[in-house]
């Protein structure tokens, strides 16, 4: 069952950010990991929810988004995406 990780990122260093979207790519794809949603423009429709960045990854099963996640691959540009945004994330089985 394909599963998806989502993120709402609010980038507070664009320079370090940049550098953080270089790095991402590789790392996932030892995890089958790919780009569905990368930034694009943001229409609300419901709700008071504003984000100012999405960003929507796919993986073919949630234990690899989640090996992902927390991989030696992803590490720096984790550390760099923290350090440049304030995310939230969730992971979501699909169906």
């Amino acid at each position: 069952m394909p599963a998806y990780i989502i993120l709402d990122i609010d980038v507070t260093d664009a320079a370090t950010y940049e550098d953080y979207k270089k790095l991402t790519p590789g790392s996932l794809q030892p995890y089958d990991g790919k780009f569905i949603v990368r930034g694009g423009a943001v229409t609300p429709l419901e709700g008071d929810w504003n984000p100012t960045r999405i960003v929507v990854l796919e993986f073919p099963t949630m234990h690899k988004a989640k090996a992902w996640w927390t991989s030696d691959e992803y590490a720096p540009a984790k550390t760099l995406r923290q350090s440049a945004s304030r995310t939230q994330m969730i992971a979501v089985e699909g169906v």
